[in-house]
């Protein structure tokens, strides 16, 4: 394999219409020249537009795959999706650290689905701030960072707090003040990302693009601020595609 194209790893669910989870994942990672190993947490049964349901895969089973993988491969970057429960998350993020300590790991934090499902609730804060401490980068929208703090904060103000622990991206699709801004919390700054366009069609699965680019792009070398900015500019590409639900990659 040439070093031109780095190996990454998707754990996330499998969307039978492939515009989200693992297979929206190695689409992405495929037009970045990254190349995509991929894991599945959940397999489901839904459409653009519709989801019916899912089954879990168990953790053993996707801890095995794990070790596999990574004891195989040097893994750039590994970016997690849907998970059932922290403890779940936890024993994920874990086994990659005990076993490739350099990986990073990127967090899509994906609570539910955008047809309401819900996939996992955050119960423990304690817990929750322990994982994100071996974290690299999270990357929730203004309505999934509030489900994972039970405060009355303003989203950037937990934005910053979860800060002292890993990246934050705050992605501003559903921002109503500043529609699609981003904003990239790190430890000493915040970086404010304002979309090239101001119209976008939007599409299932936007989430798990713009993340699985921002995999690429740091797979690849580029810093976590250029690797959001150079995602950033992609996932308008794909928001603007086509016009509907389901999108269109190109490099």
């Amino acid at each position: 394999m040439s070093t031109n194209h780095p190996f990454v790893l998707t754990i996330a669910g499998f969307d039978p219409s492939g515009g989200a989870g693992v297979l929206a994942d190695v689409k992405t990672l495929e037009q970045h020249q990254v190349y995509g190993l991929a894991i599945v947490t959940g397999n489901t049964i839904q459409t653009e537009n519709e989801f019916i349901k899912i089954e879990w895969i168990s953790m053993d089973f996707v801890m095995e795959s794990i070790e596999v993988l990574c004891n195989k491969y040097e893994i750039k970057v590994v970016k997690i999706g849907i998970v059932p429960t922290l403890d779940y998350l936890e024993n994920v993020v874990s086994t990659i650290k005990r076993i490739a300590p350099k990986t990073k790991i990127i967090w899509d934090t994906v609570l539910k689905s955008s047809t309401e499902f819900n996939f996992i609730n955050i119960e423990n804060q304690t817990q929750l701030e322990l994982i994100l401490k071996q974290i690299d980068l999270i990357t929730p929208n203004y309505n999934e960072i509030v489900r994972l703090n039970h405060s009355n904060e303003t989203p950037e103000n937990i934005a910053k707090s979860f800060s002292k622990f890993c990246a934050v991206l705050l992605k501003g699709g559903h921002n109503l003040e500043a529609l699609g801004t981003d904003f990239l919390f790190l430890k000493d700054e915040i970086i404010t990302m304002l979309p090239e366009t101001k119209f976008i069609y939007h599409k299932h699965g936007s989430g798990c693009v713009l993340s699985s680019a921002i995999t690429a792009n740091m797979a690849l070398g580029f810093d976590t601020i250029t690797s959001c900015k150079k995602a950033k500019i992609y996932i308008e590409k794909f928001l603007n595609s086509n016009t509907t639900l389901l999108g269109h990659h190109y490099a």
